[in-house]
Formats: C-alpha cells, sequence, structure tokens
C-alpha cells in the first residue's frame, strides 16, 4: 500500500499532528485528548529550552486517499545524547493505526533522521523535555492517564517489539484510595523516629514563599536524582520555571519539604490531577476554557485524585526515615472529612529506584499502570544496558 510521509512544517500538518489521536482513539473511554498548547509547547523553540543545544522534526504518515494514519516525532539533545555510553536520541508522540508497515515507516524515519546526526541508538516512546511528561509506553493498566501521561493502544507494543525497540526501563504508578487503612506499621515506627530528633522539621508549601521553596527544591533534586544516567542537574532558574507552571495548581496540603537544621534534605510532591478537568476541554485553551478550567478546578472542585509527581531524599539523608515523617504529615491532612481527594496515584517509579517503589508499598500502593521506555540500538550486536546510577 502506498504512503505519503509528510514533515509537519505548516497549518494543515500541524493540525493533522493533534488531530489524528482523536480519531484513533474515538471509541477509548478512557483516553483523555491532551491540551493542544501542552504538545505544540514541546516543539516551540521559545518554550522548550532543549533546543539550545538540540532540534527536533515531526511527521504524519498519509495512505492512498490522502487520510492521516500515523504520526511520530524525532529529536536529539545533544548534552544529554553525550551521557549514554552510545549516543542516543528518542522519538516519541507516535500514533498509528494498527498496520506494521506504516508503523515501520515512521521508526526508520526517526532511526535515519538521527543516524544522520551520529546517534547509535534511539529511546521511545519518551518526550523532548523533561522525563516526568509523554514518558514511556503504556503496556499494562487500561485506566485514564495522569496530566501529561502517554495512554495508549494495546496494540503499540506488538509494533515495537516486532520493529527490534527492547526494554531499557520500566515506569510504575502506584494507586491507593486515601481512606484504606493498608499503611505498613513501619512508616509510622519512621514518622516517630524523626519526630524525636528536632534537628529535623517537616514544612508544607507554602504559596507566599514559592521562590524559597524553589530554591529548595533545585538542591534536594540534584543531590536526589542528578546523579542518574540521563538525568540532568537543574538551575535554580530551571527550578523556579518549572514551580511557576505548576502554582495556579498547587494545593499547600499536597506538598512537603523536610529540612535539617534547616537544610532542605527531602520533598514529596503531589499535584490534583488536572486530567480530571482537562478531558472537559476537549484540547483547546483559548481564554473561554481557561475560565472554564478555573471554574471546574476551585469551583466545582471536581479534582478527586490527588497524584503523586516526585519524590527526593538527599544521600546522606536516606535511610533515616524522612518518608515516613512526610507521609505521616500527608495523613494528618487526608485522613481529615473535608480532605479533597479519594484517590492517590504515585506517578513514574522507576525499576531502577528500589527506594521509592518499597516505600510506595510500604503505604499501602498497588501497581495500577505501567509504562516502559524502550531502546533502539542501531548496532543490532550491542546489548541495551539499563540505567545506571552515577556520582
Amino acid at each position: 500500500m502506498a504512503y505519503k510521509l509528510i514533515e509537519v512544517s505548516c497549518k494543515k500538518s500541524h493540525n493533522d499532528f493533534l488531530e489524528l489521536p482523536v480519531k484513533l482513539y474515538k471509541n477509548e473511554p478512557n483516553w483523555i485528548r491532551p491540551l493542544n498548547n501542552d504538545i505544540e509547547d514541546v516543539f516551540n523553540p521559545k518554550t522548550n529550552k532543549l533546543f539550545r543545544k538540540g532540534e527536533a522534526i515531526r511527521w504524519v504518515l498519509f495512505n492512498h486517499n490522502q487520510q492521516p494514519i500515523g504520526r511520530v516525532a524525532a529529536f536529539i539533545d545533544r548534552e544529554t545524547a553525550k551521557s549514554y555510553e552510545q549516543p542516543t536520541g528518542g522519538m516519541g508522540f507516535f500514533e498509528c493505526i494498527n498496520d506494521k508497515d506504516a508503523a515501520f515507516l515512521l521508526f526508520d524515519a526517526c532511526k535515519q533522521w538521527l543516524q544522520d546526526r551520529a546517534m547509535e541508538a534511539m529511546d521511545g516512546p519518551v518526550n523532548f523535555g523533561d522525563r516526568d511528561r509523554w514518558w514511556g509506553l503504556l503496556i499494562d493498566g487500561d485506566f485514564p492517564p495522569n496530566y501529561c501521561m502517554d495512554y495508549h493502544k494495546s496494540y503499540y507494543k506488538e509494533l515495537f517489539d516486532a520493529y527490534g525497540f527492547k526494554p531499557y526501563f520500566y515506569q510504575y504508578t502506584y494507586y491507593r484510595p486515601v481512606n484504606a487503612q493498608d499503611v505498613d506499621p513501619v512508616i509510622w515506627e519512621k514518622a516517630e523516629r524523626i519526630a524525636k530528633n528536632p534537628a529535623y522539621t517537616i514544612k508544607s508549601i507554602e504559596r507566599k514563599r514559592v521562590k524559597q521553596f524553589a530554591i529548595d527544591f533545585k538542591t534536594i533534586y540534584n543531590n536526589a536524582w542528578g546523579r542518574y544516567t540521563g538525568v540532568k542537574k537543574i538551575t535554580d532558574a530551571h527550578a523556579m520555571a518549572l514551580l511557576k507552571t505548576v502554582k495556579p495548581i498547587l494545593d499547600e496540603d499536597l506538598m512537603y519539604f523536610a529540612y535539617y537544621e534547616d537544610e532542605p534534605v527531602g520533598f514529596l510532591i503531589m499535584l490534583p490531577d488536572i486530567n480530571q478537568v482537562v478531558k472537559h476541554l476537549n484540547g483547546k485553551f483559548n481564554l473561554f476554557n481557561k475560565l472554564r478550567f478555573l471554574y471546574l478546578l476551585r469551583v466545582k472542585k471536581i479534582c478527586t485524585k490527588a497524584v503523586g509527581i516526585i519524590f527526593g531524599i538527599v544521600a546522606r539523608h536516606q535511610g533515616k526515615g524522612l518518608e515516613g515523617a512526610m507521609v505521616n504529615e500527608l495523613a494528618k491532612k487526608a485522613l481529615r472529612d473535608d480532605f479533597q481527594y479519594k484517590d492517590i496515584e504515585l506517578n513514574w517509579i522507576g525499576d531502577f529506584n528500589p527506594g521509592m517503589r518499597r516505600v510506595a508499598e510500604q503505604i499501602g500502593g498497588k501497581v495500577r499502570k505501567t509504562h516502559v521506555t524502550l531502546r533502539y540500538m542501531f548496532d543490532p550486536t550491542k546489548e541495551v544496558t539499563p540505567p545506571r546510577r552515577v556520582s
């Protein structure tokens, strides 16, 4: 069958790229259409800092009737690419009909584009940006996606496997009802241990002090997460931009920071799952929908699920019990009758992070969704090695 691959470069092709998933998922009740702005910002050099040292390209695939049947993007961040044993680029935003020839054409386009830029492997489906968005192939758990997380057709795994992608690492989303009574007693023992040490304090975030919390976030993040392969350390400006982004939706009952003698040493960051609002906006974020968003979020308070975005403790304070102390502070508010949220999902916990997986299980979480980050080696004689922690 004749297919035609078109680079996204005009208004029509941009629209085709955004609208294709609407057609593919029209009979999938759990799919939630992302906001167009959130997708387009990834590919806008004015909003995505990775364009400073990288580049990206998008394609839409058409059948012989000139109907879009697939899409994909390829991208390279040269700074991150160099952190791997083989220079590695990325592909993502893959959507396609259940047709191996069509899918392979899209994969081939990404491979060739990356090879032309001296890459030796590609990860996918991933994001041209931070790992907390659009990262990994959903392979288990037919539930609505959290905000800016991928939901995929069940046959996508077969297409990736057939092409030769191999698992690089798995990402788990844990779920628990807020009022479930199945927390491991060790959590409360850890909380009590910290409570007896006056050098430690736990604080919930305050809107009026967001700037200071942003700086504290950077300090903790760089120590706890910046030592993993492929994870870049962040600057003060980046941290401020991140918290500025979430400030309109942050809930002071959902974010906690730990300090040791006033030095920031840990955080537990959760947010309302605003996909419960986004699903009513049909991908548009015009003025009317912005007002509607605020109404549904703040007046109607329709978000009943909180999502754990990131958890971290600096290396020298791990094993002290801080995770229990922060969970205990959350529990004090979560167990009140007026607590807005009824369910919690802990988002994006990698299989390379057994400590966080253990915490998720200790608080009664059960794996609800599994995503996998895949890697395709351009040299088939080379093996895919899992992420490693670096000093």
